[in-house]
């Protein structure tokens, strides 16, 4: 499952592993959005190896629940705590620009 998951988390420059009815989920898919990223989501309980990817996921974040779950250039990055930190310090921008995810 790790070799999926990493398959997975380098097909776009932004990729989000969520799960359809988790409100933070919405929230960073909505933040990327918004500034312009056309991000791979992917919803973990919609897809029939969804549970084998988030243990993967929680295994890689450290803890539970592992979504949303966001690389950027095929990098972890983290969760919603992590991606709101990097925003708010001005580091995502640029971190998006830096993988091709954005071009302002």
């Amino acid at each position: 499952m790790a070799e999926r998951v990493s398959r997975l988390s380098t097909e776009k420059a932004v990729v989000i592993f969520t799960t359809s009815q988790c409100p933070m989920c919405h929230t960073v898919s909505s933040l990327f959005s918004e500034l312009g990223v056309c991000a791979a989501v992917h919803e973990l309980d919609k897809d029939p190896r969804g549970r084998e990817m988030e243990r993967e996921l929680a295994r890689r974040l450290g803890r539970a629940p592992p979504v949303p779950a966001v690389f950027v250039g095929g990098n972890l990055i983290g969760s919603t705590d992590r991606v709101m930190s990097l925003h708010l310090a001005g580091k995502l921008v640029p971190m998006l620009k830096a993988a091709g995810a954005i071009w302002l």
